[in-house]
């Protein structure tokens, strides 16, 4: 039944309740008032509208790397200062662990930015470690696990440290150290290093090593 028949149907249950006179009569009349007007409520209500589609899953974000900027420190701390601008403080994802830091920007000027250091110099704090956006730049502050100087914010193998591999032959690892020692020394160490290379080849090692003491 339409919802314009059934408006009818109750105008004239209505018109009858009112001519009734016995109270059982009206009784069956009211009930039968209540259903048709419930029926009416059913009929005019509005449609649900449809629920949206859940968003689709927000594809891989692609990431400007940072690989410039400027640091300093003190004694307890590093700091790293990020030129960039349009940064937004509540958009910055921030992984500090021990010995790495992780921060990308997103949504800055419509690109991402990463700025990532795999592996530090050294440990630091991570829960003590925090990032502040300013108008022009971003500044990293990185609390050390312990006090003093580093020389990098990159953790650097000894290239002068002769490996301790207990499978590789010792005289391996002086070679090894003398070779990065003439890479990187001056003219005489060179030739010190090359007399003391041709005097190993021929079983001289012991007294060609002491010219580089």
């Amino acid at each position: 039944m339409s919802a314009e028949e059934l408006r009818l149907e109750l105008d004239e249950l209505r018109q009858l309740e009112g001519l009734a006179k016995r109270p059982r009569v009206q009784s069956l009349l009211a009930n039968e008032i209540r259903n048709v007007e419930a029926k009416l409520a059913k009929a005019t209500a509005p449609a649900p509208e449809p629920q949206a589609a859940p968003a689709p899953a927000r594809p891989g974000l692609n990431y400007v790397t940072l690989g410039s900027f400027s640091w300093d420190q003190d004694n307890d701390k590093i700091r790293i200062y990020i030129f960039l601008e349009g940064v937004e403080q509540e958009k910055v994802e921030t992984i500090f662990k021990p010995m790495s830091v992780d921060i990308k920007f997103h949504d800055v000027n419509g690109k991402n930015y990463r700025c990532a250091i795999p592996k530090l110099n050294k440990e630091i704090i991570p829960e003590k470690c925090k990032v502040v956006v300013k108008p022009t730049k971003v500044v990293v502050t990185l609390c050390k696990a312990s006090k003093g100087n580093w020389l990098d914010l990159h953790f650097k193998e000894d290239k002068f440290k002769p490996s301790m591999d207990k499978e590789q032959d010792p005289m391996s690892g002086i070679m090894d150290l003398m070779k990065n020692m003439y890479e990187e020394g001056d003219e005489d160490m060179k030739r010190t290093i090359a007399k003391a290379w041709s005097d190993a080849r021929s079983g001289k090692t012991t007294d060609s090593l002491s010219g580089l003491r």
